[in-house]
Parts: structure tokens; sequence; C-alpha cells
């Protein structure tokens, strides 16, 4: 329970990568880590690709990053909508100013590409989306999972255990860090 007070955000929006969202949303409550569900609309519900509903806390526009210490996007063809937003470009920036931790796994790399953060870093994500990394200036590596300073990254749903393991510890390791 060592995340036990601390708040996550996860974006959504339809055909989310149903064990992309969830995996790492219950590792994160496992670790004590309450995860806020914000959407395009609050209390409204979004399917994964497979159907599996999730329903929002909040909408973009309701939330502050101020009020988190991370941030995680999931993957699967809900990135594509999601970076269309400019209150998801907004807060995806504001986390990385703030240097919080930020994961992000499969097809979410285009979140942030389109916030345009990931100039010099070091990244994995599914290939499909590989030349946009580079494209944005990013080392890609064919890695199951990456940190590079605050940007915790995946290629796909085999790698959610190791992805989700690190993302925990990056936020635990973060928590301390503020803590002192």
């Amino acid at each position: 329970m060592e995340l036990a007070g601390l708040k996550v955000l996860a974006f959504v929006d339809e055909e989310f990568e149903d064990l992309e969202m969830w995996y790492p949303v219950y590792r994160l409550r496992e670790a004590g880590a309450t995860v806020d569900i914000v959407g395009p609309k609050a209390k409204t519900v979004y399917h994964g690709k497979y159907g599996v509903p999730i329903t929002t806390d909040y909408a973009f526009d309701e939330v502050k990053s101020s009020d988190y210490i991370g941030l995680y996007v999931p993957g699967g063809w809900a990135p594509d909508k999601l970076r269309r937003y400019a209150d998801v470009l907004r807060l995806t920036q504001e986390f990385h100013a703030d240097v919080k931790p930020i994961a992000q796994i499969c097809h979410a790399g285009w979140v942030l590409i389109s916030a345009k953060i990931v100039n010099g870093y070091t990244m994995t994500s599914t290939p499909g989306i590989r030349d946009d990394i580079e494209n944005a200036g990013a080392t890609w590596v064919d890695e199951e999972v990456v940190v590079d300073r605050n940007i915790i990254s995946g290629r796909r749903p085999p790698d959610l255990p190791a992805f989700s393991k690190r993302f925990v510890e990056e936020v635990i390791a973060y928590s301390k860090q503020q803590a002192k």
C-alpha cells in the first residue's frame, strides 16, 4: 500500500485495448493508489476493443494535473482519438513539465507524440508506430519496457507484467522523492 492516498490519472476513449487498460489500473490500485478514469465525458461508459466496459470518473476538462502523481495512457485505437483533444495534450504536457511519471503502451505513444514531449527520449511501442516515434525525435528500441527519465513505455499486451510492475515502481520512487 505504498501509494495510499495518492492519485494516478488514466485516459480513456472508445476502443482502448482492454488488457492494457485494466492490468495497470489494477496493479496501481493494489499498491494503494486511487486511479481516476478520465475521458471525453464524465460518468460515461466506454468500451474496449473486445467489449470490456469502463466508466469514467471525470471529463478531461474537470481534472488538474497537480492533483495527480502520475499519468497512464493505454493503447488500442483510443490513443488516435485521445490525441485530438486539446485538454489531453495540455494535461500530458503538464505532467511532463512537472517530470511526473507518464506511462504509455502500444499505440499510446501517439498521445505523447502529439503532445510533443518525446524528442530526445528512448522509447518502445508496438512496432506499428515505430516510424511515428522516430519521426518525432525519439529513439525506438524493441524491449518489453523502457524507462527514460519520466516516460515509461511498453510494447503490447504480452509485456504487461513487466511494464505494469515497472510503472508502479516508478510511481512509488517518485512519491518517495517528493516526500523528502
